[in-house]
């Protein structure tokens, strides 16, 4: 049986008061007939009418109140219904999957489709799909875009207990279900005024002559002056018709100004200012090359040209002739084909050795350490720094804690030598004992994430870095004294020159110059790659300091597995592309299979038409890249897509959680990029 619809709120204490009002005036009238009995009889004769009154109102009138009221609430529920249908913003219900159960008019204008029901809303909205679906927020805020139109979707949960509760139809469960209410924000107009606005945004950038003094060496005076106004005229013709401005500020800096939509302009052309500038030859027997760093997206100018003063900075570092553009949290690298040039001078090394003796004569400790499972030219350039530590009487130490077997035979003819007692220390040791006056020197390595011991960082104040790898985003940037120098062929080459500055006491033991010689010839591969003049002057001093060649080449011979698993390597190698060879390095019984990778990318290199080659392996749980060019490729370039680095010619990544198909897949996919876009 159905309940009897009872009156409550406002309208109960209505009928409440008029009831009570005349119980009271009854009980007033008892002692007002004790006063005057006809007083009395004619409050009584009015208590009978108010009181029938109230009773027919009661009875005559009630339902028709209830019946009104009812009325009025269903009306109110249409208008309420009607309004929320022609409400000018469009709105939908969806259920828990992301299906449409109600639209208003507005939303099927947006859709231009008046029956959306039951169809899925990623149908409409691509970001709306079923990875949406469910969602624990009470609200969530997509930006969606349909057709030529942006959008701002607001989704917020709505739970249909309330309305299962009141249901003849449906009962509640366990499961707690939801439908959502979807709004739309138009933002199109806003958004194209803030584009508007970001285009208009100030851009600042510098431009450098990375080799002024080598291009104009053999020049003569007559001729000077035409090629450096052809450069001058080159450079501001390409930003003037971008409607940017230029400024020359040194002989051979400039400054720039250009708005952000000509800068988008630039990258679409992929800063072809940089080949354009090699086509300048008036008797100069090397291309001129530009290095251009630009900074944007800063909340001041002045933020804007620290980050250009950054990325010109990185630029010179990665070896010049590319450019660089840094915004807040974002680097971008353009350009950097060309072989970075060799300074004659040796200037700068003698600078940088007096530099960093300037930096140690003051310490009480001396920690040296390079990369990850390091290679010969680390630990050779590691030992060089500790030669230069022991030449100023200091406490010095190298921080090593793995050594790998390719490694071995070099560091044994240390290990074994009373001489050198106490010079190898692992990180927990060197974190131990490190004081208040120590200095750190990082060798072969400029990126804190890949060296030996990242966490001593925190506590040494007095940091150099010595490093011939090209720079990237991450650098180690609260350096004392940072000497990277790309066109060098090997740390052990740089911390060769510098020991020739250093102090004219530093005497090389025969081990010592065996480890620096080796760094230099394991990097090279044999003298045949990234080798100059400098490099066989830095090898010609070792020579003399006490290098033996034959003994170097024996502690390097490979085992027989080795030279096996290399040669299957070079078997199964596949050819992408007609220029670009890509294997996988089957090293399991080797000892350094990384090593093998590598030496094997190198071989592969011999292979006539090939412009770089690629090997993969897996060692420790993770696949290891080795990449290699001559001179046709910026290999560089492409590991940095993969997250790795290197040289141009000689680079590497390392890959976690995936399988090597999965890498070569990766691989393939970034150099069909790089040749469809023509970045290659």
């Amino acid at each position: 049986m159905a309940k009897k619809v009872k009156v409550k709120g406002k309208l109960k204490i209505y009928f409440t008061l008029l009831l009570s009002f005349g119980l009271i005036l009854l009980f007033i009238n008892i002692p007002i007939y004790f006063l005057s009995i006809i007083s009395g009889l004619v409050i009584s004769i009015f208590l009978i009418i108010y009181f029938v009154g109230i009773l027919f109102m009661w009875i005559y009138f009630r339902q028709f109140l209830i019946d009104e009221m009812v009325s009025f609430a269903t009306e109110y529920g249409q208008v309420q219904k009607q309004i929320l249908k022609e409400l000018n913003l469009p709105h939908a219900l969806l259920d828990h999957r992301g299906k449409i159960v109600w639209t208003n008019e507005e939303f099927e204008k947006v859709i231009g489709n008046e029956r959306g029901f039951g169809k899925a809303i990623s149908n409409y909205f691509e970001e709306i799909n079923d990875e949406v679906f469910p969602f624990e927020e009470k609200e969530k805020e997509i930006g969606v875009s349909f057709e030529s139109r942006e959008f701002r979707a607001n989704l917020k949960r709505i739970s249909i207990e309330n309305m299962v509760k009141n249901s003849r139809f449906l009962e509640e469960s366990e499961t707690d279900d939801f439908l959502y209410g979807l709004y739309l924000f138009d933002e199109t107009a806003l958004k194209i005024a803030l584009k508007e606005l970001d285009d208009q945004s100030v851009v600042v950038g510098m431009i450098y002559i990375d080799n002024y003094e080598e291009a104009l060496e053999n020049v003569d005076d007559v001729r000077r002056s035409l090629l450096l106004a052809l450069v001058d005229r080159k450079i501001t013709q390409c930003i003037s018709s971008l409607d940017g401005i230029v400024r020359k500020t040194e002989k051979d800096k400039y400054m720039l100004v250009l708005r952000k939509r000509s800068l988008a302009e630039l990258k679409e052309s992929k800063f072809d200012i940089l080949e354009e500038i090699k086509t300048v030859s008036i008797g100069n027997e090397r291309p001129i090359t530009l290095s251009i760093g630009i900074g944007l997206d800063g909340l001041t100018y002045s933020q804007n040209s620290e980050f250009a003063r950054a990325a010109i900075d990185l630029a010179l570092g990665r070896g010049g002739d590319q450019a660089v553009i840094k915004s807040p949290g974002n680097v971008q690298y353009y350009g950097g084909k060309s072989q970075s040039s060799e300074k004659n001078t040796r200037v700068k090394a003698r600078v940088k050795a007096q530099a960093l003796r300037e930096i140690l004569v003051n310490k009480d400790q001396i920690f040296i350490m390079g990369h990850r499972l390091a290679d010969v030219d680390s630990f050779g350039s590691a030992i060089g720094v500790y030669c230069i530590a022991k030449a100023l009487d200091k406490k010095a130490c190298i921080i090593l804690n793995e050594v790998t077997p390719s490694l071995r035979p070099l560091v044994n003819l240390f290990a074994n030598n009373e001489q050198y007692a106490g010079m190898l220390v692992n990180s927990e040791t060197a974190l131990a004992t490190v004081g208040n006056n120590a200095a750190l020197v990082v060798v072969d390595t400029n990126k804190p994430s890949i060296s030996e011991c990242a966490e001593i960082l925190k506590y040494v104040k007095a940091i150099v870095v010595l490093d011939h790898h090209r720079q990237g985003e991450e650098i180690i940037d609260n350096a004392t004294l940072s000497y990277v120098e790309p066109y060098a062929s090997s740390a052990s080459e740089m911390v060769a020159e510098v020991l020739q500055y250093i102090d004219e006491g530093v005497k090389l033991s025969g081990i010592e110059a065996d480890a620096l010689y080796s760094g230099i010839m394991i990097d090279t591969s044999n003298f045949m790659t990234k080798t100059g003049v400098r490099t066989f002057e830095a090898a010609a001093y070792l020579r003399r300091s006490g290098a033996d060649v034959t003994r170097v080449r024996k502690l390097f011979r490979e085992d027989a597995s080795e030279y096996l698993a290399k040669a299957k390597t070079i078997n199964d190698t596949n050819i992408y592309r007609n220029d670009y060879a890509i294997s996988v390095c089957d090293a399991a019984g080797c000892q350094s299979p990384t090593i093998v990778a590598a030496q094997t990318a190198n071989e592969l290199l011999n292979i006539n038409g090939i412009k770089a080659s690629f090997v993969f392996t897996e060692y420790q749980g993770k696949v290891y890249l080795s990449a290699r060019s001559i001179d046709e490729l910026n290999v560089q370039v492409v590991t940095e897509k993969l997250g790795g680095g290197g040289h141009m010619n000689v680079a590497g990544a390392q890959f976690e959680g995936i399988s090597v198909d999965e890498a070569i897949d990766k691989l393939k996919a970034i150099l069909d990029s790089m040749i469809d876009n023509k970045e290659i």
